[in-house]
Order: C-alpha cells, then sequence, then structure tokens
C-alpha cells in the first residue's frame, strides 16, 4: 500500500510516496527511507513496501526534489550510463549538509502530521550516498531518531573532509546499525576504522557489519552488483534493528 505525497520544504515541494501494510488499521511507527544516487525507481518502491510489511509506515523522498520530479533516471536507461550518471552527480553535489538540514525538518514535520505515522521516535536508513544522511538526521535529531541504518554506504568518513560526520557523531543518542560492502571502493577500510572509532569514543550504541564477498550496491536489484544473499541479510538485520527500537 502505497500513496504519493507532496511536502513543503524551505527549497521547494519534496515529492515522496508512504508505504504501509494492507493490514495497517491505524497509526505506525515511521520509518524514513533514503535511496541511492539512482534516486526513485521500482527496485525502491519493493524496498520500502517490504520493510512497510513488518509494521511500520515508510516515508520516502526523492532527494533530488530540486532538480526534477519522480524518477530521475529515464526509462530505458540506467543510472550508470555516463551521461546519466554525471547528471545524477550534479544533482547530488546540490545535497550539501546544510541542504540535508532543510529537508530533514521537513520530513518530521510530515511525519508530525500525516495520519499513517505514529507519535514517538523514528527509524531512519540510507544507502549508498544516504548511508550519511541517515547518520546526519540522527545525529541533528536525537531526541527523534531512535535507529539509524547505513548499507553499502559511500564516503562516510573521508580524511581531511571538514563535513565528515566523524564530527557529527557524538550526539546521536539512538542505535546505529552499518552494513558495508566488501571491498568497497566508496568506502575503503580506513573510513570504516574511523567512523567506527568516531562512534565508539562518542558512547554510540553501535554495530558495524561487514557483507562477506558483496559489491558496492548489493541491495539494489537493478545493479549488476545484486547480491540476493546480501540483500536477504539486509533486511533480516534492519528488521532486527527497528524491531528492538521502535
Amino acid at each position: 500500500m502505497s500513496r504519493a505525497i507532496e511536502i513543503p520544504a524551505a527549497d521547494g515541494t519534496i515529492d515522496a510516496y508512504v508505504f504501509t501494510p494492507g493490514s495497517a488499521e491505524g497509526p505506525l511507527p515511521a520509518v524514513v527511507l533514503f535511496t541511492d544516487i539512482g534516486g526513485l525507481r521500482p527496485c525502491y518502491h519493493e524496498k520500502a513496501q517490504q520493510i512497510a510489511d513488518s509494521g511500520y509506515a515508510v516515508l520516502m523522498p526523492n532527494v533530488y526534489y530540486r532538480n526534477a520530479s519522480g524518477s530521475v533516471v529515464p526509462e530505458g536507461r540506467s543510472f550508470r550510463d555516463p551521461d546519466v550518471r554525471s547528471k545524477l552527480f550534479e544533482y547530488a553535489g546540490q545535497l550539501t549538509p546544510e541542504a540535508q538540514s532543510r529537508d530533514f525538518a521537513a520530513l518530521l514535520k510530515c511525519i508530525d502530521n500525516e495520519p499513517e505515522f505514529a507519535d514517538g521516535k523514528i527509524g531512519v536508513v540510507g544507502y549508498c550516498m544516504t548511508g550519511a544522511f541517515a547518520l546526519r538526521m540522527a545525529a541533528e535529531h536525537p531526541d527523534r531518531v531512535a535507529a539509524a541504518a547505513g548499507f553499502h554506504s559511500a564516503n562516510l568518513a573521508t580524511a581531511g573532509d571538514p563535513n565528515s560526520l566523524v564530527h557529527v557523531v557524538g550526539t546521536i543518542e539512538g542505535r546505529v546499525y552499518l552494513g558495508h560492502a566488501d571491498k568497497d571502493e566508496l568506502l575503503p577500510p580506513e573510513q570504516i576504522a574511523r567512523m567506527d572509532e568516531a562512534l565508539a569514543k562518542a558512547g554510540v550504541h553501535f554495530t558495524t557489519e561487514l557483507y562477506k564477498g558483496a559489491a558496492h550496491g548489493f541491495t539494489a536489484k537493478d545493479a549488476p552488483s545484486y547480491d540476493a544473499a546480501a540483500d536477504a541479510l539486509h533486511h533480516k538485520r534492519l528488521a532486527m534493528l527497528l524491531e528492538e527500537t521502535l
């Protein structure tokens, strides 16, 4: 079960979807799902519905609403095509920490106002570049976020980056789970270690897991790197995190 909604935001109107179980009879705990760099598309609708079917109301926004509504990858094309990829990187470049913060505020206001969402703390999950979004939202809204998860996350802790999450994770109060792709060029071992150290020093309750043999993008069914076993494990770990926190 899903419906399209429009969310007023400081930088425009966010087009988004709300997913609930078919049997839902009242408000449910909220989970925000940020897509990977490819944006809204069928495999993420499926992912959001699978999470919702475990008993949640899932809010999936279009992170690229400033530039386009709906799917940003043309039909019949792939976000791995060079010309499409360059356009997505251009859009993604606008998603600065400040822009993310404005969007977080709009998403939380939506959760407070829409009937599908229950009162109480929320969960947030991100993939690829938005694994960082999930952690940042948890850091900026520790009173609201009970659980944050990132899968095959990218560039979480780049050395020398003034915007690195290692500088902000100290405010996180919720649980954190990070499921990393093995030998991921977008998140090398030194970055994983740097993030783990920052979380540990801050006293954050976190789990880091390496998905042995899985490549970057292992949860995306439309990607060549899709790994069914790793994807199933990701859903199992996420379900456990949400059940224990929400």
